[in-house]
């Protein structure tokens, strides 16, 4: 039973923990009354049935503050504002072009002023193909989606160019694509048409995308090809997620070619093949249809491909489910959990001999494995049991969300920050935002959709969302941490801290970023304590940041060698005990460089995610990436889903660094950190690598199901921007010592487990039990490694 949220205003003092002399710079926000607001008593929001979208209908009073454009329009109706037609009699990409090209370069960065771009109902004419920009949505009305309908003479370029060539591959962050319906049925059946180019990286959006391809076409949904102004071949990016869409027709749904990615909930209809690998390091696709194919991924080909997992899927009406090459090694592993076979459809077909590896369905409660099972053992396909965590479950498989865009809600039903009477919240990252927005929040829990337009809201006190909250932002509304609250690192405290303690309800959070103004070294950037029904707490494409960006002062402040005068922040998610997160394509990024222009950015944040909740917790496309004790540690933890985990090392550590982890921090036994005394006295200079931020560190687990994770690390002492050294080749191309610690850990169920130029993939209880050596397969030209299936610790009697 969801119980009622206590009072947050009560007490709420609005001077509270303000300290102007901190940073001359901060304006304490006075302007609202000192007599507090009630907390709401109404029960909402409630559904309806508009006939408007309420982004149309909303204020847009935000502001690209800190870009230069404080007087700079985010949101850009492409039909109102450019006199794009929707009728589908003549070209409308030159007004959709002019849309998003408004969101013009900012400095000497790659960064655009931020752009919502919103395209209303109806039928666009594509003559030209659509070039997204980096920092850029583009939203189709999802009450009647509008269709970009392919002109003939487009011929082989893309309907939507999603990669921004301004940027590598690597740095295209922060673009959205959503509700659109892409058409390329004009198009010859010849020529090799494509929907959407889309070679993107970390912080991209891209669901509820509709591709309509003529059948028995040459024609590609997606594809992701990178190609610089120069001409050159730049890879196609380094993704997190991709969800909700559907193809039909066509040759191939979506041409895959990147580092990493998550696949959940697609459909694919008529496509003569689903998905196509030209590479991926590690895959995982979840709650996917095939239909009417030939077959549903094609991973045949002989360029890199690491590791895949198949999870909760389905298929009929096709020849095969997978078609695959066999190496006999780590490339090309697969794992299969839950995939519902139609009759006639062979489960995994050779590509050499034609033959099947497996037919007939595999059920929930075992998985297939094909690669290396640990002990270093290659596995040419073998079935084993999987204990599925009640907790994690709905229907029989593991619970998934789609992001919610409240388009059954009417414009009454939401709550402008910067429009509520009697308040004035400023988003100009200049004055104290905290007090206003906590008593709004306050009183429109249960009650109303919270909207903060575009804006960076400074906040000096942490920001309390209780049960009953929505929130939603634009391309990135941001709240930023910043003064003497959040200095103690002795007694970190939150910037946003989802509900308290033994809190149950709802809270809904999409399209923000959570970040710090300034080097604050007790600052938890988002800490999460509510817990309710399988996907009440729920984060959508919200991201976790410090430096890198012009607004706040770590990106000039931190572009030493000496980490240690930069711990800009204590943590950057903490999931406690008490919570139980969906938390679904969430990048959490401490800066390795400046998107706006400034000097290297040597950051020390100190942790990346801990996870401590033992009530059910989902992590589905995340990454964090740089941060200086681990990138994610599974703590006490039970009953968590961890689907495609993406890290970076930070480039600052490892040989020749002026700091060896914990350094520049203390490790803190409350909060479950590694010690690193597997490495020796901190200072040997012979074992620097040792001392470097684990990819993942788990103690004290159980219950814990991965699927696909990819560990990189690139460098050694990287503090000054250059890429020279990328590689570690004066190390033998070996950058780091151990990329995973696990201790007294139970029921542990981990597939598709691919390390980059590290030596040891697993040290586990005290010694190494995997080593890249042993386990060869994934990144080309360097030292990369592919464990298909870890079950040492989950009580497997066959995998002992």
């Amino acid at each position: 039973m969801e119980r009622k949220p206590r009072s947050r205003c009560r007490n709420l003092n609005i001077a509270q923990g303000l300290n102007t002399s901190i940073n001359p710079a901060i304006i304490v926000n006075s302007s609202h009354p000192l007599s507090l607001i009630a907390e709401a008593s109404c029960d909402g929001p409630t559904a309806g049935s508009p006939s408007s979208f309420w982004r149309e209908l909303i204020t847009h009073n935000g502001a690209a503050v800190q870009l230069g454009g404080a007087s700079f329009t985010v949101f850009r109706n492409v039909v109102d504002d450019f006199g794009a037609d929707n009728s589908g009699n003549s070209d409308a990409s030159g007004a959709i072009n002019n849309a998003i090209g408004n969101g013009d370069r900012y400095g000497n960065g790659v960064t655009t002023r931020p752009a919502y771009v919103y395209v209303p109902a109806g039928t666009y004419k594509i003559s030209n193909q659509v070039n997204m920009l980096v920092n850029t949505f583009l939203v189709g009305d999802p009450l009647n989606m509008p269709t970009f309908v392919a002109d003939s003479s487009l011929g082989s370029n893309p309907v939507i160019q999603g990669f921004d060539n301004s940027a590598q591959s690597t740095t295209n962050f922060y673009i959205g694509i959503r509700n659109i319906n892409i058409d390329t049925t004009s198009i010859s059946i010849s020529i090799t048409a494509v929907g959407l180019n889309w070679a993107v990286s970390q912080g991209c959006s891209l669901f509820n995308v509709n591709f309509n391809m003529p059948d028995s076409s040459s024609h590609i949904g997606i594809t992701m090809d990178a190609f610089s102004t120069s001409g050159d071949n730049e890879g196609g990016g380094s993704g997190t997620l991709i969800s909700d869409c559907t193809f039909t027709g066509g040759a191939i749904g979506i041409q895959l070619s990147n580092q990493q990615y998550h696949f959940k909930g697609l459909t694919f209809n008529g496509c003569n093949t689903g998905v196509f690998i030209d590479h991926v390091f590690v895959a995982s696709f979840q709650d996917i249809t095939f239909e009417n194919c030939n077959y549903g991924i094609d991973m045949s080909s002989s360029f890199n491909i690491g590791a895949i997992s198949l999870i909760d899927s389905s298929i009929s009406s096709c020849n095969a489910g997978i078609f695959t090459a066999v190496t006999g090694s780590g490339e090309g592993s697969i794992v299969i959990d839950n995939f519902n076979v139609g009759g006639g459809v062979t489960t995994v077909l050779s590509s050499s001999s034609s033959s099947a590896l497996l037919t007939g369905s595999v059920t929930a409660g075992n998985t297939w494995v094909m690669g290396n099972e640990n002990p270093q053992n290659f596995q040419s396909g073998k079935t084993y049991p999987i204990t599925r965590p009640s907790a994690l479950l709905s229907g029989g498989n593991y619970y998934t969300k789609k992001q919610p865009q409240y388009e059954t809600y009417d414009i009454s039903q939401f709550v402008n920050v910067k429009s509520v009477s009697g308040f004035t919240v400023y988003g100009d990252n200049v004055h104290d935002d905290s007090a206003a927005i906590n008593a709004i929040l306050a009183a429109n829990a249960n009650c109303k959709i919270v909207y903060f337009p575009q804006g960076i809201y400074k906040v000096m006190s942490t920001i309390v969302v209780p049960p009953g909250s929505r929130i939603v932002g634009d391309v990135y509304s941001s709240i930023s941490g910043v003064g003497s609250n959040f200095f103690n690192d002795a007694s970190p405290i939150p910037v946003v801290q989802v509900g308290q303690p033994g809190d149950t309800g709802v809270v809904e959070i999409s399209d923000m970023i959570f970040t710090v103004a300034d080097v604050l070294q007790g600052a938890i950037i988002l800490e999460v304590n509510m817990a309710g029904n399988p996907g009440d707490v729920s984060f959508h494409n919200s991201h976790l940041r410090v430096g890198g960006t012009a607004d706040t002062l770590v990106n000039t402040n931190c572009g030493g060698d000496d980490t240690s005068d930069c711990k800009a922040a204590f943590a950057m998610l903490h999931v406690t005990s008490s919570a139980s997160p969906y938390i679904e394509n969430m990048w959490g990024w401490t800066a390795d460089h400046s998107l706006d222009g400034g000097p290297a950015q040597n950051i020390a944040t100190g942790r990346g995610a801990l996870i401590e909740s033992t009530k059910g917790a989902w992590l589905v496309g995340t990454a964090f990436e740089h941060n200086t004790l681990y990138q994610y540690n599974l703590n006490n933890a039970q009953n968590v889903f961890i689907g495609m985990q993406q890290t970076e090392t930070a480039y600052w550590q490892g040989i020749g660094t002026a700091e060896q982890a914990p350094q520049p921090w203390a490790a803190l036994s409350q909060f479950g950190d590694p010690t690193f005394s597997n490495c020796g006295t901190t200072g040997d200079s012979g074992n620097a690598q040792c001392f470097m931020g684990f990819a993942q560190h788990m103690s004290s687990s159980s219950n814990i199901v991965i699927h696909g994770s990819a560990f990189w690390v690139f460098f050694n002492d990287m503090t000054d921007g250059s890429f020279s050294n990328a590689g570690c080749p004066n190390h033998n191309n070996i950058c780091q010592e151990n990329a995973v610690f696990i201790s007294t850990t139970s029921d542990l169920f981990w597939y598709n487990l691919l390390t980059k130029s590290t030596t040891n993939m697993i040290f586990d209880g005290g010694i190494v039990t995997a080593t890249q050596v042993n386990n060869p397969g994934g990144w080309e030209g360097s030292v990369p490694g592919v464990i298909a299936a870890y079950l040492k610790d989950s009580g497997v009697a066959s995998a002992q």
